[in-house]
């Protein structure tokens, strides 16, 4: 099943990347992913049954439009904090608990949190994620740890876990 996974998705990624619907580009396309499927398809995910469930996809989506609406406001916040004449930045690490179980769920929180300007994870070590934040705001780890995961968190969960 995770070979079928893997060829199902290698010819999806195919057909967006070249954008043809035609029977060479199918073909083609269709060869690269059986070959990508027999090479990387041990080394997918264990669980390929939750590729099934449609409310994954849902989830995903919902996030996917929280995740730009945060990037969206993290930009100007960064862009403020860049030209105001006192430049009200505070840097800092501070360290995260996470709730998420699964290495693909620590990872998309991790890119999530980098890819949004203004904090980038330095490093995640069992639950615990590092992040340099442009502003500490506060020193209670509840507190950061809830504008800095949990955000995310609760998305990631409905979809990766």
């Amino acid at each position: 099943m995770r070979y079928v996974a893997v060829f199902i998705l290698s010819l999806i990624f195919w057909l967006l990347l070249t954008f043809k619907l035609t029977v060479p580009n199918l073909i083609v396309g269709s060869v690269a992913a059986l070959i990508c499927s027999l090479i990387f398809g041990r080394y997918y995910f264990r669980n390929v049954y939750k590729f099934l469930q449609p409310q994954r996809y849902f989830w995903f989506l919902v996030y996917l439009v929280f995740f730009i609406w945060e990037c969206i406001k993290a930009n100007f916040d960064v862009a403020y904090r860049v030209l105001h004449p006192a430049m009200p930045i505070k840097p800092g690490i501070v360290k995260v608990k996470t709730t998420l179980k699964t290495d693909f769920a620590k990872m998309m929180l991790a890119n999530s949190i980098t890819m949004t300007p203004g904090t980038i994870t330095v490093d995640v070590i069992d639950d615990d994620f590092y992040v340099h934040w442009i502003y500490v705001s506060s020193a209670d780890p509840s507190e950061y740890t809830g504008k800095i995961t949990g955000k995310f968190e609760k998305f990631i969960k409905r979809f990766a876990e």
